[in-house]
């Protein structure tokens, strides 16, 4: 099991779930609700200033491609962004 580092201050996440009809099309964002940024990995925790803080995480969370729910304190994964247009 590994420590993720939550930052707080830089919540929410954002991703982009669609594309406009401009030419040429621009992203759509939309914000995930209660989310904070899973701002680094790591198999040792170091001592961090508040609001940052530690929390369990399985092997495979990376940084910057999930996300930390505040209501259930749960991490889970940023959702892909959308297909670009053809």
């Amino acid at each position: 099991m590994k420590n993720a580092l939550i930052s707080p201050n830089e919540s929410p996440i954002n991703y982009i779930s669609g594309w406009t009809t401009d030419t040429p099309p621009n992203p759509i964002y939309t914000q995930i609700e209660n989310s904070c940024r899973v701002a680094e990995v790591s198999d040792q925790t170091f001592e961090v200033s508040p609001p940052l803080f530690w929390t369990d995480c399985e092997d495979n969370v990376v940084a910057d491609q999930f996300y930390y729910n505040t209501n259930d304190k749960e991490i889970y994964p940023v959702p892909p962004p959308a297909p670009y247009p053809s």
